[in-house]
């Protein structure tokens, strides 16, 4: 049977539990729309999945209540029905959200009654095969999500995520104690380490930050991860890339292989699965919408804008790393420095940032799928030509992949405090320097400002990107 799991902005459960609260102990109610993302078959599981993305949340109309008290609440389903027609013609699943301020914390008897009707009104009106999304803010500030995909059937949630300045997993895990890990477990407890084992991380770009990005994960102890590179080990990288040895580069083997052997190799419970592609391809798919979190280390304008716009359409936090040495013409450095941004709805995206070039992707992405005819525009003048190999130094890789993935862990448990993720942070190693650029986001931005595409998940063309 198919797995159903809910991704809620954390903006949006705010504003819900602002809608839903009542001084008196009443019950409420409110709508969400949600994106849905098919999920063919998870590449550690091989099961077929969908995961819900809040897209809006929309109160009851005063007009439409109908009675509420301690133990039921009553509407009338006149914006409902409106809601389902937009839903339609959208590709959106209408959501419907209750409290129980007394109990109780599971969906009651009454519920699944009232659910039923609503579901059989959502395909009455919209045809066989439409969904009801339920969720339920629980008296102990816990929530409960179910998908109603036929009159009989109800999905409970399998894992519920709540993203925004947080990473907050809601799911059944299997505590499993491993001496592996005990001395972190010293550090920051159990649960760290309960909750990293069942995490789902895919890291885009397996070069020198990524290789290190991804075995300071796995020695960190997240069970489950996916490497997606389309290059191959050269003898250039052995001075950085983790886990590769001459042997590697002679023979041109992938970069995920090299990684993944290694990782493998050590026998600590992370489940990797690599593929060589480019992060856009087709086949990526599944294994980038099964992920709870990503490390973008691609050093590719194409690949950065790819994973900017994936962040704010499935919800997933994308933690992006970049390095930069820039050597002085006569000593010193013009530029040696760290950067760690975290792209998630209400952070500013890369473009507004700066750190994208939409004008580079945009021939990166030709000299891809077309390189005879980039070759002919280069000639012409109307795209530039490759620069000089970028230079690399594992010990600036590595600390940038440090900064990286201590941002995980600030912000799944907040060690450094309760404020969350820094949106952006970059290091000048050869000045002892540490920063937290601010940015002006564009008015106009599609991504990071007009909120259209955040949790829409979906849609064709996939991301809304033509060409």
């Amino acid at each position: 049977m198919t797995q159903f799991d809910l991704t809620l902005q954390e903006s949006h459960l705010a504003h819900l539990r602002e809608l839903l609260g009542r001084d008196d102990g009443t019950e409420a109610s409110a709508y969400v729309l949600c994106g849905s993302a098919r999920i063919h078959s998870d590449p550690w599981d091989r099961t077929c999945r969908q995961r819900l993305t809040t897209h809006e949340v929309l109160a009851v109309p005063p007009e439409d209540r109908v009675s509420a008290s301690g133990n039921h609440v009553t509407w009338s389903t006149k914006t409902y029905v409106k809601l389902l027609k937009r839903a339609q013609a959208e590709g959106l699943v209408v959501g419907i959200v209750h409290t129980h301020p007394r109990g109780p914390e599971q969906f009651s008897d009454q519920d699944d009654r009232n659910e039923r009707e609503l579901h059989r009104l959502a395909q009455n009106r919209n045809g066989t095969g439409t969904q009801l999304l339920s969720i339920l803010l629980a008296s102990d500030s816990s929530i409960r999500a179910r998908l109603w995909v036929d009159s009989a059937t109800a999905l409970p949630h399998h894992s519920l995520r709540v993203v925004g300045r947080h990473l907050v997993i809601h799911r059944e895990v299997t505590k499993v104690a491993s001496e592996v890990f005990s001395r972190q477990a010293l550090a920051f407890g159990d649960a760290l380490n309960h909750q990293l084992r069942h995490l789902k991380v895919g890291v885009v770009g397996c070069g020198g930050t990524g290789s290190a990005v991804a075995t300071l994960l796995a020695r960190l102890g997240v069970g489950n991860l996916v490497l997606i590179d389309d290059d191959r080990a050269e003898a250039t990288n052995l001075n950085r890339l983790h886990g590769a040895r001459r042997s590697d580069a002679d023979a041109m083997r992938p970069k995920v292989d090299v990684l993944a052997a290694e990782i493998t190799g050590w026998s600590i419970g992370t489940r990797v699965v690599p593929m060589q592609a480019w992060a856009g391809d087709l086949l990526c798919r599944d294994a980038l919408k099964s992920c709870d979190v990503l490390f973008g280390c691609t050093d590719d304008h194409d690949g950065r804008l790819f994973l900017n716009r994936f962040a704010y359409f499935y919800l997933t936090p994308v933690i992006d790393v970049g390095l930069a040495i820039d050597p002085a013409m006569e000593s010193g450095f013009r530029e040696l420095s760290g950067r760690v941004t975290v792209l998630s709805a209400g952070a500013p995206c890369l473009i507004c940032r700066g750190v994208v070039n939409p004008v580079t992707a945009r021939e990166e992405a030709l000299k891809r799928a077309q390189p005879e005819q980039y070759e002919r525009q280069k000639r012409e003048a109307y795209v530039r030509g490759s620069g000089n190999p970028a230079p690399g130094v594992v010990t600036f890789t590595t600390e940038t992949a440090c900064m990286a993935v201590n941002e995980l862990i600030q912000g799944l448990i907040g060690y450094r405090g309760t404020e969350g993720w820094l949106w952006n942070q970059t290091r000048r190693f050869d000045r002892f320097l540490d920063h937290r650029p601010g940015t002006h986001q564009s008015p106009d931005c599609p991504i990071c400002i007009d909120h259209m595409y955040w949790g829409r998940a979906d849609v064709d063309p996939f991301l809304d990107r033509v060409g």
